[in-house]
């Protein structure tokens, strides 16, 4: 009855898919275009890899109109976010390597193309090395020890080390061996890296990037802020441990600020996409608006219509958008190559 229509596409790739999306999302429109004709204009949004997704659809995949975006928890500062997962996947085998039952095949490269590990063996491994698994008084000394320095290696909640540790096993293995995306190689490096931790520093696994896997990585997808006139809400919570914060500032410091409106909720307990109902609807709401015609709107703007929709009881809050928050920088959190 508002003159929407919602469409959505699967992806012919798992993890990170952004090699192929944009053939998926033309597809997608095509499809829909043989079906109902063309729209007048494209409103772009996804979560999480959905984020990086939405930036890499805005700058390369012409799909006609594109007025705006919406993005919840996006990955939006691209593929530096494997940077990261390098740092984690190398760190974790000085800590945990030579803990009896702790080790994990791979490392750079992420396991062969025929390892037999699978997220509960994992799990053990990681457990073996931090007790995540264990309540915090059954962890032995040396396991506190252990999870402590990769969490402040990292900087990750505790909360989410096994999503993390998944992430980059399961994850890179992906990235690096499927044929579609790295083909065998590794995209990724610290060879210049200081972790700001001797022992690490002088034991941790040097790599080097293929450059061609490098420059395929980066194009797939690094944003470059050419948006056109796109409008774009981009929200996020703080303490997300899988998609961090800082992705938002990396994006901001490319993306003309005419363009993007950046709104971030204060957590007391970490997430990842753990937005309310009245958050989701505030900023969509306030994305409307601003392709209506309307002044940029801000964060406060989108706390306060939060606010204005949790307390007419047409979502659920609550409101915990912070105005005043701001974006660390991405290099205090992924030491930079």
């Amino acid at each position: 009855t508002e003159g929407y229509a919602i469409a959505a596409s699967s992806f012919q790739q798992n993890g990170w898919a952004v090699f192929k999306t944009k053939n998926d999302l033309q597809l997608m429109v095509n499809a829909f275009k043989e079906r109902f004709g063309t729209p007048g204009s494209v409103i772009l949004t996804g979560a999480s890899l959905g984020g990086i997704v939405t930036a890499a659809a805005l700058e390369e995949a012409n799909l006609g109109n594109v007025t705006g975006a919406f993005t919840l928890c996006g990955a939006v500062g691209g593929s530096r976010n494997w940077d990261s997962a390098l740092d984690l996947r190398l760190a974790y085998d000085v800590i945990c390597g030579d803990v009896p039952g702790a080790a994990i095949p791979g490392g750079a490269t992420g396991l062969s193309e025929d390892s037999t590990l699978d997220i509960n063996g994992m799990a053990l491994a990681v457990n073996a090395c931090t007790g995540i698994l264990m309540p915090p008084a059954a962890r032995l000394p040396f396991q506190v020890e252990n999870q402590e320095r990769l969490l402040t290696i990292t900087q990750i909640p505790e909360s989410f080390l096994l999503d993390d540790m998944w992430y980059v096993t399961f994850g890179m293995s992906n990235l690096v061996h499927d044929h579609g995306k790295l083909r065998g190689r590794i995209g990724t490096g610290n060879m210049a890296v200081s972790y700001d931790d001797p022992v690490l520093d002088a034991l941790i696994e040097r790599v080097a990037p293929h450059k061609g896997a490098a420059n395929r990585l980066e194009r797939h997808f690094t944003p470059t802020g050419n948006v056109g006139g796109a409008r774009i809400v981009s929200m996020q919570t703080d303490k997300d441990g899988l998609v961090i914060v800082e992705n938002q500032s990396e994006y901001a410091s490319v993306v003309p600020p005419d363009s993007l409106t950046v709104a971030v909720v204060v957590e007391a307990v970490p997430t990842h996409c753990g937005f309310t109902n009245a958050e989701i609807v505030a900023g969509w709401e306030s994305l409307r608006g601003w392709l209506a015609g309307g002044p940029q709107p801000g964060a406060a703007h989108i706390q306060g219509t939060c606010q204005a929709i949790a307390g007419a009881g047409l979502a659920e809050g609550p409101c915990r958008i912070d105005p005043a928050y701001v974006v660390p920088d991405m290099d205090g959190r992924i030491k930079p190559r």
